[in-house]
């Protein structure tokens, strides 16, 4: 005869996992925006950039993609060329628009 299943104690046992994944999911989070250098925007800028990202059209999400791929493959400078513009593509000290090649960093 079969062992009847504890479904209390998967249920528990996956909760935890969610849980725990949950937890490492956000202080990824957190280091990203730290070796970004976005941890130097104020929180609500930071939100408002990550919330500009959210509605974003496709072919800016690519070049962004790229340029994380890029960060990640360890060529950072190169991929952080643009983090001082704000969310309308202009730099801090209002000389001019972003190139329209969309590679602008909104995080």
């Amino acid at each position: 005869m079969r062992k009847p299943r504890d479904f209390d104690a998967e249920l528990q046992a996956l909760t935890d996992k969610a849980r725990a994944l949950k937890t490492r999911k956000q202080g990824q989070l957190g280091e990203l925006v730290i070796a970004t250098g976005a941890d130097a925007l104020s929180i609500e800028q930071l939100a408002g950039a990550l919330i500009d990202a959210v509605g974003a059209d496709a072919a800016r999400k690519e070049a962004w993609r790229k340029r994380g791929a890029a960060f990640f493959r360890g060529d950072g400078a190169r991929a952080r060329k643009g983090v001082g513009r704000d969310a309308n593509g202009a730099s801090p000290d209002g000389a001019g628009p972003q190139p329209p090649s969309g590679e602008a960093g909104a995080a």
